[in-house]
């Protein structure tokens, strides 16, 4: 028993006096090896691109995740003290509509990318291909009845059609100007659809498959990848390429201007469109790839097969702002 006491007594300082100073530990890197990136893609698609990229380059990526529109307006309010690196996703158009925020950059394999998919000014880089497809419920419509823009704008489909708010989603304001250029008249084309969309919009992209799957809603304007992702998960869903007229634009990337860590942006940047990752968008994403060498699944049909708008990139990021206002207007969300 004495020895016990002598061995705590000689103990319990010793304890004290690391519980008082306790050694720091760190395994974070330091600002040479960090990189921060904007996403506003899926979960599933940015997490394994972005472990990669770590293990390959040691370098340490902090992610910060949301909407397209929500991103950028972000970094419209940072531009002063900028803290992120890299924006990865959302639809050109929307880069383009900010690119007060980029840097030009021409990534190191850009001869690599299809020209149909580049950037004249390097305001950003192109990640993947996504047709604009529209969806139905198997079980609760018919194939026939659903064919193409117009087909929409029938009273069996009015208030229960799948749609995400532009405001919010990138790819649901490509949807608008696809529609737009599908023909019309933008003001009758963007009046129909609102008219048959009844008011009714949702908050995210990701809820319009989850709409059309359960019922909710009968058909859907959402992605090819994302309809593609929700067939082979064996949801009662197919889509339509429309007849009157689909688009093809690319998401894309962008470096942040004034980027902390701008050299480690690059190399992001280069890393996204690399035969790796290119080969990965199309293997494990449904997606389309942006360079020229790598073919897409033999699933697809080709882009050739599809009746494809003369998409005006430059035309969309220019006129963004006023087809959302006029688009807000129509909903009754906006003063007249």
């Amino acid at each position: 028993m004495r020895k016990n006491v002598l061995f705590l007594a000689l103990l319990l300082p010793l304890l004290a006096g690391c519980a008082k100073q306790p050694e720091p530990l760190s395994c974070t890197p330091g600002q040479e090896r960090r990189l921060v990136v904007y996403t506003s893609h899926k979960e599933e698609v940015y997490t394994p691109i972005v472990r990669e990229f770590e293990e390959r380059t040691g370098i340490w990526v902090d992610v910060v995740s949301g909407g397209t529109n929500e991103l950028l307006q972000r970094l419209q309010q940072e531009a002063d003290t900028p803290k992120a690196d890299v924006m990865f996703g959302g639809g050109v158009e929307s880069l383009e509509s900010y690119q007060d925020c980029f840097s030009p950059y021409i990534c190191r394999e850009a001869a690599d990318i299809s020209p149909q998919f580049q950037s004249e000014s390097g305001c950003w880089t192109p990640f993947s291909a996504l047709p604009v497809v529209l969806v139905y419920n198997t079980k609760l419509v018919a194939p026939e009845a659903l064919t193409c823009w117009r087909d929409l704008e029938s009273p069996a489909f009015r208030g229960k059609i799948a749609f995400a708010d532009p405001q919010i989603s990138g790819s649901s304001y490509t949807a608008l100007v696809t529609r737009i250029q599908a023909g019309g008249g933008a003001e009758a084309c963007l009046t129909g659809l609102c008219a048959a969309l009844d008011g009714k919009q949702l908050d995210s992209s990701g809820a319009v498959l989850t709409a059309v799957a359960d019922g909710s809603c009968l058909v859907g304007i959402t992605l090819e990848e994302t309809a593609l992702q929700h067939i082979a998960a064996g949801e009662d869903i197919a889509l339509v390429y429309p007849s009157d007229g689909t688009s093809c634009v690319p998401d894309g990337s962008a470096l942040v201007k004034g980027a902390p860590h701008s050299e480690n942006a690059k190399r992001f940047l280069d890393f996204t469109v690399s035969a790796d990752v290119q080969a990965l968008v199309g293997e494990r994403f449904c997606r389309r790839a942006v360079r020229a060498d790598i073919p897409a699944d033999s699933s697809l049909p080709p882009l050739s097969d599809l009746t494809l708008v003369s998409y005006d990139v430059e035309w969309a990021s220019e006129n963004r702002d006023r087809i959302l206002s006029d688009w807000a207007f129509l909903l009754g969300e906006v003063p007249s």
